[in-house]
């Protein structure tokens, strides 16, 4: 028996959050091709559960609450490398444990000094496949979600078939990456205007209160062609619309990476968020809308409640018209 097929048993773990499990998705497909005969179970939070469950690759899902202690894995892939994971998998019988390497010093000298040691470009995806090393080759598979049937039929009943949608994803854990409200009704106001296009207004609960300040801030006629579902849709069901929606215009945000598992064309707004921090979209066609230049930019590697100098030009100096009219040129090119 080879080294690999002695592997019978195999555990990921990425307790969260909801973009950070997506990006996982990739490398579970590449350890399911590696291994096809190992079990692989996936610990994470309850609330993100739903992303991973379905994965043809995932025997199982389990949280730090509901694992087995004493469980025996031949493998461990710990994506979170903190304390939480490490309590997590000193209850277990592991074999041999990987772990992502975080790189934190390097954040700190882009946060802290602006200075930029990485070489080019790496996705988060690229360095989870690192974990992988003598067990699967490069990474390559996009992100990958599974919407139950149920979730598809939510998305067809809310959606329909009436034309062209625009998904905007307006929210954001952290005020430094969320794009101001009145410039996304901006936005909504000339897309509506010069497409027959709608706009599907996505987010969690948390954001329903601003999805109500978005639609105030509509006329009445870009605001009938608006649907909010911000609040009203489980995760999976989100990811059932994201599915079928033909753009996307987002901040930094979960709900982005959602997206890129469809491969859908995303329209991104990074304010204190910054491409070297490997975050981008995996395996999606997007378009990158940011203030370069700036001194003070990033502020934080996940982002501040306010702007640390109070003039939060990363967002304020992109100006709405020049994402519109990059929506409205993709849109059109797409409706019959």
């Amino acid at each position: 028996m080879t080294q690999l097929a002695a592997i019978r048993r195999v555990l990921v773990v990425r307790l969260s959050a909801i973009g950070d499990i997506v990006l996982t998705t990739p490398l579970l497909a590449e350890l399911h091709r590696a291994l096809p005969q190992a079990r692989i179970d996936f610990c994470t939070k309850a609330p993100f559960a739903p992303l991973v469950a379905s994965n043809p690759a995932v025997s199982s899902v389990v949280t730090p609450e509901s694992i087995t202690p004493g469980a025996a894995y031949d493998l461990v892939v710990d994506l979170q490398n903190n304390r939480r994971s490490r309590a997590v998998i000193r209850k277990l019988r592991a074999g041999k444990v990987t772990r992502y390497h975080k790189r934190n010093w390097k954040k700190v000298l882009l946060v802290q000094f602006k200075i930029n040691v990485s070489d080019g470009y790496q996705s988060v995806v690229e360095r989870y496949g690192e974990t992988l090393a003598g067990i699967a080759s490069k990474i390559t598979a996009p992100c990958a979600l599974y919407p139950a049937p149920e979730d598809h039929a939510f998305a067809a009943g809310a959606l329909g078939s009436d034309g062209p949608v625009l998904a905007l994803c307006f929210g954001a854990n952290h005020f430094t990456k969320r794009y101001p409200l009145e410039r996304f009704a901006r936005i909504i106001e000339l897309v509506s205007s010069a497409t027959p296009a709608r706009v599907l207004l996505l987010g969690g609960k948390e954001d329903e209160p601003e999805a109500a300040k978005l639609m105030a801030a509509l006329t009445d006629a870009a605001r009938s062609r608006v649907l909010s579902l911000a609040g009203k849709a489980s995760l999976m069901q989100s990811a059932a619309l994201l599915s079928r929606v033909d753009a996307v215009l987002t901040n930094d945000t979960g709900l982005m990476h959602i997206a890129s598992a469809f491969g859908k064309r995303l329209f991104v707004i990074f304010g204190s968020s910054v491409k070297a921090f490997g975050f981008m979209p995996w395996g999606a066609e997007y378009e990158l809308f940011e203030t370069p230049g700036l001194a003070c930019r990033p502020c934080s590697h996940i982002g501040r409640a306010t702007c640390p100098k109070g003039h939060f030009r990363c967002m304020m100096e992109i100006a709405p018209e020049r994402i519109a009219s990059r929506i409205i040129e993709t849109l059109n090119q797409s409706s019959p």
